[in-house]
C-alpha cells in the first residue's frame, strides 16, 4: 500500500492536540517522568533513526531521572516509535514497549491516531507512576507537554536506550 501524503493542516486535523496534551497532563500529574509526542509529516526513511534523534533533540535524556518516554508518529505511513530513557526502560523491560506498540498499533490501523497515543500515554504513565511516583516537593514539569510537530533533527548521536517501533 502507498503512503498517502498529508498536508500539515491534514496532520492537524488528524491528531487531536488538546486531548492528546491534557492525557500528558493527566499521566505527569502522578509520576516524576515526563512524556513527549512528537508528530512527523511524510517521509522515506528509517523511522527508528529519526525518532532517536527528535528523542535527542527534543531533550528526553535531560531528565533527573531518565525516565523520559517519546511517542514518534509519522501518520501518513501509519508508523510509530516508543522510546524510554534507560532508567525507566530498567524498571519496565523491553515486554512492556513491545505491550504499548501492541495497543498503539491497533489504533493507528484504524486511523485513530488520537486514541492511539492517548492509550499509549496512559499505559506509559501508568508505569511511570509505579516506579517513579509524584513528590510534590521535588517534582518539576522537566519537559513541555505541548505536540512536537517537527524540527530540523539533532546533529550528532545521542545514546537512546530502549523502545518499539510499530505499524
Amino acid at each position: 500500500m502507498r503512503p498517502r501524503l498529508m498536508t500539515r493542516e491534514a496532520l492537524l486535523r488528524a491528531i487531536d492536540s488538546r486531548r492528546i496534551e491534557e492525557a500528558i497532563r493527566q499521566a505527569e500529574r502522578r509520576t516524576s517522568g515526563e512524556i513527549r509526542v512528537s508528530v512527523s509529516r511524510f517521509f522515506w526513511g528509517d523511522v527508528r533513526r529519526v525518532a532517536e534523534r527528535a528523542f535527542a533533540r527534543l531533550g528526553m535524556t535531560a531528565t533527573r531521572h531518565r525516565n523520559g518516554v517519546l511517542f514518534f508518529i509519522v501518520p501518513a505511513r501509519r508508523r510509530f516509535v516508543v522510546l524510554g530513557d534507560e532508567g525507566i526502560h530498567a524498571k519496565v523491560g523491553q515486554e512492556f514497549w513491545e505491550r504499548v506498540a501492541a495497543a498503539v498499533s491497533e489504533h493507528l490501523r484504524d486511523g485513530d491516531f488520537t486514541l492511539a497515543l492517548v492509550h499509549g500515554i496512559e499505559a506509559v504513565g501508568e508505569q511511570l507512576a509505579l516506579h517513579f511516583p509524584f513528590d510534590p516537593t521535588t517534582d518539576a514539569n522537566e519537559l513541555p507537554d505541548q505536540i512536537d510537530f517537527g524540527a530540523k533533527p539533532a546533529q550528532g548521536k545521542q545514546r537512546v536506550r530502549r523502545g518499539q517501533e510499530g505499524e
